[in-house]
C-alpha cells in the first residue's frame, strides 16, 4: 500500500536540488542536540538541520523550511515571539512539541509528592491566536506502559517489580490521514489535552492525529504525583473520560497574533529590514504535540552516546515515535500531495478455508487436469488440420 507513496517520494528528494534546512529553536530551555540526535539522523538524509538562537537574530529566515520548538522549559520574549509570528506569516511551518506541566519521572523519585505545576512559556496568547490551546492538565489512560519500582530489598540489593504508570501512555493511531496511516504504537509521557474548539476568523482546517484510548482520566494542575496508587489495581470505574485530543494537524491561513499589538521597536525593526508587518498568513500548516519527549532519545552524557528515539527501556520496545516526527515533517513539507499516496489502502481479500479445504479434491482436479486437456485437445486440433492440408 505504501509503494506508490515510496517511490514517488524518492523521486520527488532526487529532483530537490537544495536541501531544506529544519532549524531547532534554543535558548528556552529545549532539548539539545543529543536529546534529538537520532531524529536528526534520519533528517539529515533529505533535510540540512540545525540550531536557532531566536535572541541573536533580527528574524527568522524563509529559508528555514520548517521551525521546531522541542520541549521548551523557560519562558520567550515578545521579541521571540515576533520574530516566530512574522516567520508564520510569510509561510513559515512550526513544529510545535510542548509540555503544559512541568513533570518528569527523575523529578518523582527524588521526593515523596511532587506537585506539577505550568511551565509559564508565555506562549499562550500566541498559540491561541493560531488555533492552538494546551489546557493545564495531565491526561491517564489505563492504556500504558509500565515502570520499575523498588518493592523490598535482597541481601544489599533492591528488589524492583514493574507497574502499569497511566502518565505514560501507549497510543493507538486511528486516524487514516497520511501523517499516521499504518503507524504502530506511540509512547507519549505526560501528556495534556490539546484544545479542538479555539475558533479563528481565517480559514484553518484543524486534524487530530493522536487521541487517548476511552479509558482516559484528566487531573488538573495543580497536581499532587507520587507513586503510592500504583500499589493498587488501576480501577476503570475512575477512567471514564472520553478521548483526549493529543496531538493535531493546522493547516490554513492564521492571524498574526500582533495585530495592533506592534511596538514602536519591533515596527523600527521591520523597517530596517524593509519589511511591512503583515496580519494574516500565506496557506501554511502546524504540528502541535502536547508531549515534548516524544522528540526525545535516551542519552548517556557521560559517553555522549544516544539511543534509539521512541525506545522504552522499561518496556524493551520500540515505539513508532520517530515514524511519526519524520512523517509529520513530509507532510508539513509536502507541497505537490505526494504524502497523499500514503493514505491510500491495498486490501487483501482472505481466502474462506473452511471451505477451501471442503473442495480441496475438485480444484486440484480443475487446476492440474484441465490444463491438461486443453493441451491435448490443442494438439490434437492442430495436428489433424496440419494433416488435412498437406495430405492434399
Amino acid at each position: 500500500s505504501l509503494l506508490e507513496y515510496k517511490f514517488a517520494n524518492a523521486i520527488q528528494k532526487l529532483q530537490t536540488s537544495r536541501k531544506p534546512v529544519i532549524a531547532f529553536t534554543k535558548g528556552h530551555g529545549e532539548l539539545d542536540d543529543l536529546e534529538t540526535r537520532d531524529w536528526e539522523k534520519s533528517l539529515r538524509q533529505f533535510y540540512d538541520t540545525g540550531r536557532l538562537l531566536l535572541d541573536s537574530l533580527t528574524q527568522i529566515s524563509q529559508d528555514v523550511s520548517i521551525l521546531v520548538v522541542a520541549k521548551p522549559r523557560f519562558p520567550f520574549s515578545e521579541k521571540d515571539k515576533f520574530k516566530i509570528d512574522q516567520y508564520v506569516m510569510h509561510g513559515g511551518k512550526v513544529i510545535w512539541l510542548l509540555d503544559a506541566l512541568r513533570v518528569d519521572l527523575d523529578s518523582l523519585r527524588t521526593r515523596n509528592e511532587y506537585f506539577a505545576m505550568d511551565y509559564q512559556l508565555n506562549l499562550d496568547d500566541l498559540l491561541f491566536k493560531y488555533g492552538i490551546r494546551l489546557q493545564p492538565n495531565l491526561v491517564l489512560d489505563m492504556q500504558c506502559s509500565r515502570i520499575p519500582l523498588a518493592t523490598g530489598v535482597v541481601g544489599n540489593a533492591p528488589q524492583f517489580d514493574y507497574f502499569r504508570y497511566p502518565y505514560h501512555l501507549v497510543v493507538t493511531p486511528k486516524s487514516d490521514h497520511p501523517v499516521v496511516k499504518s503507524l504502530g504504537l506511540m509512547n507519549l509521557l505526560y501528556p495534556s489535552t490539546v484544545d479542538t474548539t479555539v475558533r479563528l476568523k481565517t480559514e484553518v482546517r484543524k486534524t487530530v492525529l493522536l487521541e487517548s484510548s476511552p479509558n482516559t482520566r484528566v487531573q488538573f494542575a495543580p497536581v499532587g504525583l507520587n507513586f503510592e496508587f500504583l500499589r493498587y489495581d488501576l480501577d476503570p470505574a475512575k477512567f471514564d473520560k472520553e478521548p483526549q485530543p493529543l496531538a493535531m494537524i493546522i493547516e490554513g491561513e492564521f492571524p498574526s497574533a500582533y495585530t495592533n499589538k506592534v511596538s514602536a521597536e519591533m515596527r523600527a525593526g521591520l523597517e530596517e529590514l524593509g519589511q511591512e508587518f503583515k496580519t494574516q498568513s500565506v496557506s501554511t500548516k502546524m504540528l502541535v504535540v502536547s508531549d515534548g519527549d516524544i522528540a526525545r532519545n535516551p542519552v548517556n552524557r557521560a559517553e555522549d552516546s544516544h539511543g534509539p528515539l521512541g525506545y522504552n527501556q522499561f518496556e524493551k520496545y520500540q515505539f513508532a515515535n520517530k515514524d511519526f516526527l519524520i512523517n509529520a515533517v513530509e507532510y508539513i513539507m509536502d507541497d505537490n500531495g505526494v504524502i497523499e499516496a500514503r493514505g491510500k489502502e491495498v486490501k487483501l481479500r482472505l481466502l474462506n478455508t473452511v471451505k477451501a479445504q471442503a473442495e480441496e479434491t475438485k480444484w486440484q482436479l480443475v487446476n492440474i487436469l484441465l490444463p491438461l486437456l486443453f493441451l491435448f485437445l490443442f494438439g490434437f486440433t492442430y495436428n489433424w488440420l496440419r494433416k488435412r492440408k498437406y495430405a492434399k
